[in-house]
């Protein structure tokens, strides 16, 4: 655990008479370098700054960044001469793109004056959006920000320009755990021009990989419960995995992963360009070229409605591919020849209505809970912005409550694309399945296998924020890193 912060509020304690105000900032950074200074030997490293610095959001490419600009005699760590000295270079910066964003010159800043400099890098958002980002900063409620303010914010951010400051406000994170992704972020007219956007999506693809991967035998559980309902698993978990391997080895548990991980890529283009032309379409259709969070989920729905239609065969078959014996397949391409040979090119969009009627309820609660509970966070904790584990809370919370709403649908979508019927017979409908379901497990069968698929939740959020912080900072998509033109993993 790091310190308790009390100084980010300090300059408003000052005498606003106070004949000496840089000698009081002079004393407020030498306490804050003491309480960085966790080993009190007169220095500060970077795991120093990581701990120290937990609760103000910051990545590991803007903390190394910190160390690589004040570390003038390359020793690796910060003194307190070159502490003082970076604050003092970093706030100067600071002052010149307040100024630059305070465009009436009155010393402070407000939402419209937030929106119409987003604007000019092609980053539009509503008055209302505005406003929640001037919430974060706000300390005393005057519904403007001040250079008291400002500086306390981002004391520790370098920022340039209105690009920097968009990515801190931003605060996006492309967190996936394997199941529907929500609406996809939002980019500027420059980042999508620089390529910022696709080395972005990389990054979540390669933490999408990862997180998938090393939560796959909590993922073959939940297929296998979800199919197989009562009669194969009657214990607990533990019981459960023991099935598995004795049927195929330890490698078993981790059947139909290659192709969960292949079809990420395609699936995170075709929606977020499909996000893209949506949204162009909905602009046109009215005066204002902004999107409301309702707007925005509607187009993020049927960008995944799209990208799902695309990719809805892998799905099917990395379903049979999870739940095939030993011997059964020789790979993907033999599980797609039989699926072809036995049921038909038909066979590969079984499931299809409930999956995309699914896709409603999870999205739409995801998304909601997500906002509410980031910005409640926000109006209760005015100053610094929602650090990692904040984020990846909400995350966690509005992901289990989004997978509880649709949950039904996603076992329905299951058991139809494990069915193996033979060309020509009758399939058994949506309705049908759910009435069997019920009349046999009762309510409770339409959650069977939730348990694994909610014990994957934190590991897999956790392992994708990681590999997601760090995978971007190689592709230079980490803000601090971009500027500085390296980073280390």
């Amino acid at each position: 655990m790091g310190p308790k912060w009390t100084w980010f509020s300090w300059a408003h304690c000052q005498d606003p008479e106070s004949p000496d105000p840089d000698q009081e900032r002079e004393e407020h950074w030498a306490e804050l370098f003491d309480q960085l200074d966790l080993n009190k030997d007169g220095h500060i490293d970077i795991l120093e700054l990581r701990i120290g610095l937990e609760g103000r959001g910051l990545s590991g490419g803007s903390l190394e960044r910190i160390v690589e600009t004040g570390d003038t005699n390359h020793d690796g760590v910060l003194d307190f001469e070159e502490f003082t000295q970076y604050l003092r270079t970093n706030e100067k910066q600071l002052k010149l793109v307040f100024s630059s964003l305070d465009r009436n010159n009155d010393g402070q800043i407000d939402a419209a004056e937030i929106q119409q400099s987003l604007r000019t890098i092609g980053l539009n958002i509503s008055l209302e959006d505005a406003n929640r980002i001037l919430l974060s900063m706000d300390k005393d409620g005057t519904m403007t920000i001040d250079w008291n303010e400002w500086r306390d914010y981002f004391l520790f951010n370098s920022l340039n320009n209105m690009e920097d400051v968009a990515q801190c406000w931003k605060r996006s994170l492309m967190l996936d755990i394997g199941e529907q992704l929500t609406v996809p972020d939002e980019f500027s007219e420059e980042e999508k021009k620089s390529g910022y956007v696709w080395r972005h999506l990389m990054a979540g693809a390669m933490a999408g990989s990862v997180s998938r991967t090393g939560t796959a035998p909590l993922d073959r559980l939940k297929v296998f419960r979800q199919v197989h309902g009562s009669s194969h698993f009657k214990g607990n978990v533990l019981s459960s995995f023991q099935y598995m391997v004795k049927e195929g080895g330890v490698r078993s548990l981790w059947r139909g992963n290659g192709i969960n991980v292949l079809k990420i890529a395609p699936e995170t283009a075709i929606k977020f360009t499909a996000y893209e032309q949506i949204k162009n379409v909905m602009r046109n259709s009215k005066d204002s070229t902004n999107l409301r969070v309702h707007e925005r989920f509607v187009a993020g729905s049927l960008a995944g409605a799209i990208a799902q239609t695309a990719i809805y065969p892998m799905e099917v078959l990395k379903t049979r591919l999870t739940l095939r014996k030993t011997g059964q397949y020789s790979g993907m391409a033999d599980c797609a020849k039989q699926i072809i040979q036995r049921e038909g090119f038909s066979a590969f969009y079984k499931g299809y209505v409930p999956n995309m009627l699914g896709i409603i309820p999870y999205a739409g609660i995801d998304l909601a809970v997500y906002e509410t509970l980031k910005f409640s966070w926000l109006n209760r904790n005015r100053g610094p912005d929602p650090g990692v584990m904040v984020l990846v809370g909400c995350g966690a919370i509005s992901s289990t409550c989004g997978q509880l709403a649709s949950y039904p649908l996603a076992l329905i979508r299951t058991r139809m694309q494990a069915q193996a019927t033979e060309k020509g017979s009758p399939k058994t409908s949506m309705f049908t399945l759910l009435n069997n379901i019920v009349t046999q497990e009762g309510v409770a069968g339409l959650y069977r296998g939730i348990s694994p698929n909610l014990l994957k939740v934190i590991p897999a959020v956790s392992l994708s924020y990681v590999v997601y912080e760090y995978t971007r900072i190689v592709l230079g998509v980490d803000t601090e890193v971009r500027k500085s033109g390296k980073g280390k993993a």
